[in-house]
């Protein structure tokens, strides 16, 4: 089963497994409709009717559909940081170094834009409407680097770490996204380009 939001997007959080599988369907629901029919034109009530669930399911955990938005927003970081994880076990150790994990943080997110449904437009919460910056997603993905990269690389998430790594997540975000506008699946020239940036200005501080 995928992650289940943090309760704070929800109105109520889920305490029995098939209420926690009910939830689950109605984000899929959310993600495949965003892609077929964008954020407009999403409702509350086709969402509802593609989950297979009644309206009133939907309305148990969000009060509308920006809610629902942010609760997939949340999920998609908390399967982002699950799939960066599990590249950096099967790597073991040191795994190549902090180049060999800027590598898997980079390459996740790319896979995440080809393949998660939902994910072009709401990725980790920054597109929704397009331009707010009220929430400041990059923020809380460059924290959750942090914390998960400090151990791995044996460095003190001080705050030093913490703005090289918001520096990064801005720079990564801003050339991806670039790179998904050039092509629909990504121009693997501009995603070459942004992981040689992305090493050279690690480099002067995790070098």
């Amino acid at each position: 089963m995928k992650p289940v939001p943090h309760t704070t997007s929800l109105r109520r959080a889920p305490v029995q497994r098939r209420s926690a599988e009910r939830l689950t369907r109605i984000l899929d629901a959310c993600a495949d409709l965003l892609d077929e029919v964008g954020y407009d034109a999403l409702s509350t009530r086709a969402v509802a009717v593609r989950a297979g669930v009644p309206i009133g399911s939907v309305y148990r955990f969000f009060g509308n559909k920006r809610a629902m938005a942010d609760a997939l927003a949340q999920r998609n970081l908390e399967r982002y940081t699950e799939r960066v994880t599990e590249r950096l076990e099967e790597a073991g150790g040191d795994g190549g170094g902090w180049r060999a994990a800027v590598d898997a943080v980079l390459d996740e997110y790319i896979a995440m834009k080809r393949t998660a449904p939902g994910f072009s437009l709401v990725d980790f919460g920054n597109q929704i409407p397009v331009g707010s910056g009220h929430a400041e997603p990059n923020h809380r993905v460059a924290d959750r680097l942090t914390d998960l990269l400090s151990g791995y690389l044996a460095r003190e998430p001080d705050d030093e770490l913490r703005r090289t790594f918001l520096i990064a997540v801005e720079t990564a975000d801003s050339l991806v996204h670039l790179a998904f506008r050039v092509a629909p699946e990504g121009d693997e020239k501009v995603i070459e380009e942004t992981r040689a940036l992305l090493r050279a200005y690690l480099a002067r501080v995790l070098d």
